[in-house]
């Protein structure tokens, strides 16, 4: 294969994938309608129904935008050798490959991050602000953004100058050891991510004694689940969606309150959210979860290794000289149908797993509780009810309300 015929394919498949992510979108929107359907009397009056359309609606057009913004962008970089030109205006700087690929990807990422700025202000500051969920100040976002460029600069270039540095120095074993690394890296977030990442954006404060305390450990009792750490997390400095997530494994696993959550939800159908996510963890599905990830990375990097040992890669965006970096660039291009494939199976599993944790949930929280908890999250979220079949099957990783609802239903009879 020749490096043009190869570029035809790169530039064929990123048009692809372009025009099958818009087709999705557009399928969802064809499901809208201002007219309250009679499935959902009882949980949307028309009014908020009408709030959650037009939610949707301006949504899909801000992303409609900026995705096609996005994707010009990375045509025009193709098709100009934009990738090319980067890499020979830093061999003219270093010959160090490290030094080269966080240079490369440091000045792309950086530009990518200063280009959605405007998207991402737009968004916060005039779409969820329009209804009514932007919490977050001037001052909260400069700082967001600054921390998040930090800790991609020192984790991030860190974790990229390691797998360079194998991949320069082991040959055949590049994919084993880079495996390693980056699934001991996996591992330690996964363990440390409440105490070390979260308090970097977010205060953490531990859920006091009381009525609520009092319920979950309840809950954690009968499921047979040792539950030390309960945090509630300032999600309300930023917006006012409710949230509430697991995460850690063995002494260092935690649940986290988002304090919006707590201010609108009683202490029944709180319980029922901490069993839900109780569930996940006796269900084994955070380890399923992390093993099935670090499976992926395995076989994207199996699948890298066989590719880098040509310069065709680099060759067909344009570059003289094969590096690393420009490879990495022409792979995650042609791996992504492979990725998009692999995501829908992994949302499939992540949907049968959230249907098992709400049946466990049934077992140890009072009756209804779920159901209300989950059915007053949908509706101060504005979450869409009527989501295309497709698009769920695409992108849903938790099951869509009513299909949800009708699963709990049908446990509660059996």
């Amino acid at each position: 294969m020749t490096p043009q015929a190869l570029f035809t394919i790169i530039l064929l498949i990123a048009i692809a994938s372009f025009a099958f992510e818009q087709w999705i979108e557009y399928l969802n929107t064809t499901t809208r309608s201002n007219i309250l359907p009679e499935c959902l009397t009882g949980f949307y009056d028309q009014q908020t129904y009408s709030k959650q359309q037009n939610y949707e609606r301006d949504n899909y057009r801000f992303e409609l935008v900026s995705e096609s913004l996005s994707f010009f962008a990375i045509l025009a970089l193709l098709l100009l050798s934009g990738f090319a030109w980067v890499d020979a205006l830093l061999r003219g700087y270093t010959d160090s490959a490290i030094v080269q690929a966080l240079l490369f990807f440091g000045i792309l990422g950086f530009v990518s991050d200063l280009l959605s700025i405007p998207f991402d202000i737009y968004h916060t500051f005039v779409i969820e602000a329009r209804f009514g969920f932007n919490k977050t100040t001037p001052k909260t976002f400069l700082f967001d953004k600054l921390k998040g460029w930090l800790l991609a600069a020192i984790v991030g270039g860190g974790i990229l100058s390691l797998i360079v540095f194998i991949y320069e120095q082991s040959g055949a074993w590049f994919w084993i050891l880079a495996w390693v690394c980056i699934s001991v890296f996996t591992l330690f977030l996964s363990y440390f991510y409440t105490t070390l990442l979260v308090p970097l954006f977010n205060k953490l404060t531990p859920l006091p004694k009381g009525e609520l305390r009092d319920a979950i450990e309840k809950v954690a009792e009968k499921a047979d689940f040792n539950l030390r750490d309960i945090s509630i997390m300032d999600g309300s400095k930023r917006n006012t969606h409710g949230n509430a997530y697991f995460s850690g494994f063995g002494r260092k696993k935690s649940i986290v309150l988002f304090d919006t959550l707590i201010n609108d939800h009683s202490v029944d159908e709180l319980a029922a959210v901490l069993a839900h996510e109780i569930g996940h963890y006796k269900k084994k599905h955070v380890l399923k979860g992390l093993l099935s990830g670090i499976l992926q990375t395995g076989i994207l990097l199996f699948v890298l290794s066989l590719l880098l040992k040509s310069p065709l890669l680099a060759f067909a965006l344009g570059a003289q000289v094969p590096s690393f970096h420009i490879a990495v660039v022409a792979f995650g291009i042609l791996y992504s149908p492979f990725s998009t494939v692999l995501g829908i199976a992994l949302n499939g599993l992540s949907r049968k797993h959230e249907y098992e944790a709400d049946r466990f949930a049934l077992s140890i929280s009072k009756p209804g509780a779920l159901q209300e908890a989950l059915i007053r999250l949908s509706v101060k979220n504005l979450s869409n009810l009527t989501p295309h079949p497709w698009y769920v099957f695409v992108h849903y990783s938790h099951p869509a309300l009513l299909q949800r609802l009708a699963a709990l239903k049908s446990a509660e009879q059996y």
